[in-house]
């Protein structure tokens, strides 16, 4: 149970029943009365946001969500396709569900994936993923005139800026949280 005071920025709620999570927070205390929390609400099934206003006194739900890691499969048309290791059950989740970094998951990478009641509503990547880079022009040595980063694109047809002294088939680390390249990995 939270209190009103205890809201915040990313916090989980059970709001009619759904799963949603605060994208937008907003403190007033006016003058005269009770102070008041203007929150922008996110529906954690549906994707639709609304904003609703509460009062000090009001009280909340937690959400009764489940994180589990589940090893990413493959993807069909249906969806993209995740096994939980302990007890191989398999669940599927939508483009809408994974997210942007969907041109980021890769065979066999262990994501987290958001249960609430037993069905998945959405995936966490890894802060880091190590993707292969597949096509990038190739860097003559002493070329500065063009820049200091250079466009490449990785085994699952991301496309991310890289230093120049990146090539083709050589392993790199990209942040899942940024979607930019951090550094070159070993094999």
């Amino acid at each position: 149970m939270y209190l009103a005071s205890d809201l915040k920025k990313g916090l989980k709620l059970d709001i009619d029943g759904d799963p949603h999570v605060i994208v937008g927070f907003e403190f007033k205390k006016p003058g005269k009365g009770q102070s008041l929390y203007k929150c922008k609400l996110k529906n954690m099934i549906t994707g639709s946001q609304f904003e609703r206003t509460y009062r000090s006194v009001d009280k909340f739900e937690k959400a009764d969500l489940e994180e589990t890691d589940m090893e990413y499969l493959y993807s069909d048309r249906d969806g993209w396709w995740f096994m939980n290791s302990s007890n191989y059950e398999q669940v599927m989740l939508t483009k809408e569900q994974i997210g942007e970094n969907v041109d980021l998951l890769k065979e066999n990478t262990v994501c987290t994936v958001l249960l609430h009641n037993q069905k998945p509503i959405g995936v966490t990547l890894p802060n880091f993923v190590i993707l292969r880079v597949t096509a990038t022009e190739p860097w003559a040595k002493g070329d500065t005139a063009t820049g200091d980063t250079k466009p490449a694109t990785v085994e699952t047809g991301f496309e991310v800026q890289v230093p120049p002294f990146v090539n083709e088939n050589q392993l790199i680390k990209i942040d899942t949280r940024t979607r930019e390249y951090v550094e070159r990995a070993s094999e």
